[in-house]
């Protein structure tokens, strides 16, 4: 059974609603019991109940049948189904039946006339029905003085006023309510209509006593006119002054103190954000900051402009791992292992990360620089991050910066503007859910500065143990703490980075592949990727390692892997659509089909050529993908003696061309031509890929040697490719990125390469079996590098002479 009173109970006749209840004796009696919900019946009132429980339903019709009143007693938990004795209120009220009416859908539908109090003395349970031994209570009536006549009258006045200041309260029910005869009853039906808690109303139906009765209607009644005096004050000073969302604001604060007041506040809105904020568990200093921006946030409308941008800073405050780590579980031969399966090669770079993983195993706490990753693209910088993350157990979180130009990016933008996000910092630690996962700055080198502040400016204060501890997002506008987050760079151009950001890291430099290293992962890892990918298998699907290795000779020359897996792909697309339009079960690629898969090598082997005529020199040169084979070209033509420079150059290698030809003027009887060929012949050099801009000291040597072969008339040998920066004085000087530049020499099919002296080190880097294949000259001056370059082929040309 169910018993629901409505907001506004139906005002029923006086002739019913006000009659005075019967004054009965004082026995104990057997009645048909009914217990009720979230409803309270006084005696005298007239309400609605609707009954849904079946026993209920056949209790109160075998009351009907008996003509017997019925027992109506509150529950004191009304999510009990089946309630026993303890379950139910000492004290209850006897009800007579006026009407009764059964619903479709099975409910009855009563209507009820309190009659008297009663104490239950105790339930029977007879099975389909429910009774009571009930012994009913007579009124403990006052004496009838002035002072008890006094208390009615202003009662009264208090229930007057309280309908007057009550908006839409109905008209007639201050007339009812004023042709009351009784105090007690007076008491009652004011109670019944009065927007109070329901164990309030039970505590003044048990109160027996009629004076205390009315003292704490009064004292109920008191209260309430003050609270809705303060809502008429209110509502007079903002009417007609306020626009729609300020009326809305201001009901609103009015509703929630009413409900405050008469204790019917059922919490605010943001009652969830409330338990989010205490499971958050934030620190002390930032969680203050929360809860009072919260606070005002229940203050504010939910059309104010405010109101959206405030609750979703907090809904994100909520979301960071402020408390929540996953534990670091690194296991030195468990990394070796996830090292070794993810990449091949790489020796001294897995040595670097392993040493790396052993400190912060043994030393968990201390204060260390974060890692830098630098290579060519392709060579598996990203790659290397997640098996670091997954060795360690901790979450991988990357984060590209390329191109990135505003600081905001990275600090987030304040709250005051429009669309305000907090910076990729904390969103990825939002998306990591933990606030100590492994968090991967890719392209580093990349970072631009713009309009809005210089990004790696920012980046120091992330990435600085010292002071990332209590890193400041714009957005956030509270410490948050980064020192536990392992930071993971990757670069392509270590020289690109600030050299303030760059102090920051540990840098761990990544080189090129060797052809060997290449046909490995090619077979290991490239191969069977493609063919999952593609929908096929090594049965469908074969590729010779001549195939490969023809693809890395002529269509491939990189110092990654990435052009290369691209090129596999394209092979077992070719297959796959054969084997799907039904034209072959199987495949074998050897090195003969390639050019019709592929179509012509770009790579076409042009050394000799260019080297067959004197003047052409070739140089190794360093690029962001890798070392590359450099033709230096020069000729001369009938002029005042000037230097035509083209082909992109940048300003250092200008300045080497020009370094090149002044010691070429002041070595030239010494070389064996005449000096005076400069001032009626004008020279021109020229380094092909005109579209590509080149820079650096390193090509002095090829550009000399140039020069020295354009005026000498002297072959320079095809096979060999040098490197190194000229001195005016004849000296040739060490450069850098010795071992991509041997490893591009290499994969050109150069046999012989010449370095400066002072990089003699630098070539223990290379891969012993690319130094197996090649012949490495190191060279102090100039006058070496001649003898090692020119051929020493009968019949060369003489020395130009004027």
């Amino acid at each position: 059974m169910q018993a629901g009173e409505p907001s506004a109970p139906p005002i029923l006749p006086p002739t019913m609603a006000t009659t005075p209840p019967k004054q009965l004796d004082e026995r104990e009696e057997i009645l048909p019991l009914v217990p009720v919900r979230n409803m309270v019946l006084f005696p005298g009132v007239v309400l609605p109940v609707v009954v849904t429980r079946g026993k209920s339903i056949e209790t109160v019709m075998e009351a009907v049948r008996a003509k017997q009143p019925l027992a109506l007693v509150l529950q004191k938990d009304e999510k009990v189904d089946e309630p026993r004795r303890g379950d139910l209120h000492d004290i209850g009220t006897v009800a007579e039946i006026v009407r009764h009416m059964q619903a479709p859908d099975g409910k009855l539908h009563l209507i009820c006339q309190g009659e008297q109090r009663f104490a239950l003395v105790d339930l029977i349970d007879k099975g389909r029905t429910l009774a009571g031994k009930v012994r009913r209570l007579p009124e403990l009536a006052p004496k009838g003085g002035d002072k008890d006549e006094a208390r009615f009258l202003a009662l009264k006045e208090q229930a007057r006023e309280v309908l007057q200041l009550s908006p839409g309260a109905p008209e007639d029910l201050a007339n009812v309510l004023m042709g009351v005869p009784t105090p007690a009853l007076f008491a009652d039906m004011v109670t019944t209509f009065l927007d109070v808690p329901l164990a309030e109303k039970q505590q003044i139906l048990s109160t027996l006593d009629v004076s205390a009765r009315v003292a704490k209607v009064a004292a109920r009644l008191a209260h309430l006119v003050e609270v809705l005096r303060l809502s008429h004050q209110i509502r007079e000073q903002t009417k007609g002054t306020l626009d729609k969302a300020q009326r809305e604001y201001y009901l609103r604060e009015q509703l929630k103190q009413i409900q405050k007041e008469l204790g019917t506040d059922e919490g605010s809105d943001n009652a969830e954000l409330e338990v989010r904020v205490r499971e958050a568990k934030m620190p002390a200093e930032v969680e203050k900051d929360v809860r009072k921006e919260l606070a005002r946030l229940n203050r504010l409308s939910e059309g104010a402009a405010e109101y959206g941008s405030l609750r979703t800073w907090i809904e994100t405050m909520t979301e960071l791992p402020w408390s929540v780590a996953s534990a670091d579980r690194i296991d030195i031969a468990a990394a070796r292992r996830i090292l070794d399966d993810d990449h091949h090669g790489l020796e001294k770079v897995k040595r670097q990360i392993l040493e790396y993983l052993a400190v912060r195993k043994l030393a968990p706490e201390g204060k260390r620089a974060n890692l830098c990753l630098v290579g060519p693209p392709g060579v598996g910088k990203t790659s290397l991050g997640q098996s670091i993350a997954r060795a360690m157990g901790r979450v991988f979180v990357r984060v590209s910066l390329g191109g990135v130009h505003d600081e905001a990016e990275i600090r987030g933008h304040r709250r005051t503007y429009v669309g305000a996000l907090p910076g990729k910092i904390v969103t990825g630690l939002k998306q990591a859910k933990t606030r100590n996962p492994l968090f991967m700055l890719d392209e580093i080198d990349k970072v631009g500065t713009g309009l809005h502040g210089d990004p790696s400016a920012a980046l120091l204060e992330v990435l600085d143990p010292e002071q990332n501890h209590s890193f400041r997002d714009n957005y956030l506008g509270v410490p948050l703490d980064l020192s536990k987050v392992l930071f993971i760079a990757t670069a392509n151009v270590l020289e690109q980075i600030p050299a303030p950001l760059r102090d920051r890291f540990e840098v761990v430099q990544l080189p090129g592949y060797t052809r060997e290293e290449k046909l490995e992962i090619a077979r290991k890892y490239l191969v069977p990727r493609q063919l999952k990918n593609n929908g096929l298998d090594s049965k469908r699907c074969k590729i010779h390692n001549a195939a490969l290795v023809a693809i890395l000779e002529g269509w491939v020359r990189e110092a990654g892997v990435r052009q290369l897996e691209r090129r596999i792909g394209s092979i077992v697309r070719h297959v796959a659509a054969r084997v799907a339009e039904g034209k072959a079960r199987k495949a074998v690629i050897r090195a003969a089909d390639l050019n019709a898969i592929l179509g012509a090598p770009p790579h076409a082997d042009e050394q000799r050529a260019r080297t067959s005529v004197p003047g052409v020199a070739t140089g190794l040169a360093w690029t962001p993908v890798g070392g590359e084979i450099l033709h230096v070209e020069a000729t001369s033509m009938p002029g005042k003696g000037q230097l035509i420079l083209t082909g992109q150059l940048g300003d250092v290698m200008r300045e080497s061309a020009q370094a090149a030809l002044s010691l070429v003027k002041s070595r030239s009887r010494a070389l064996g031509f005449d000096p005076r060929f400069f001032e009626t012949h004008d020279l021109h050099v020229h380094l092909p890929a005109g579209a590509i801009q080149k820079d650096g000291p390193s090509a002095g040597t090829a550009l000399y040697t140039a020069l020295c072969s354009l005026l000498s008339g002297r072959l320079v040998r095809s096979d060999v490719a040098m490197t190194g920066e000229i001195s005016l004085r004849g000296l040739v000087l060490p450069v850098g990125g010795i071992k991509e530049k041997v490893l591009g020499a290499h994969a050109a099919g150069i046999r012989t390469v010449v370095l400066p002296e002072r990089n003699r080190g630098d070539v223990e880097e290379v891969p012993a079996s690319t130094r197996r294949d090649l012949q490495f000259h190191f060279v102090r001056t100039v006058d070496e590098v001649l003898e090692l370059a020119f051929e020493r082929a009968k019949g060369a040309r003489r020395a130009l002479r004027s």
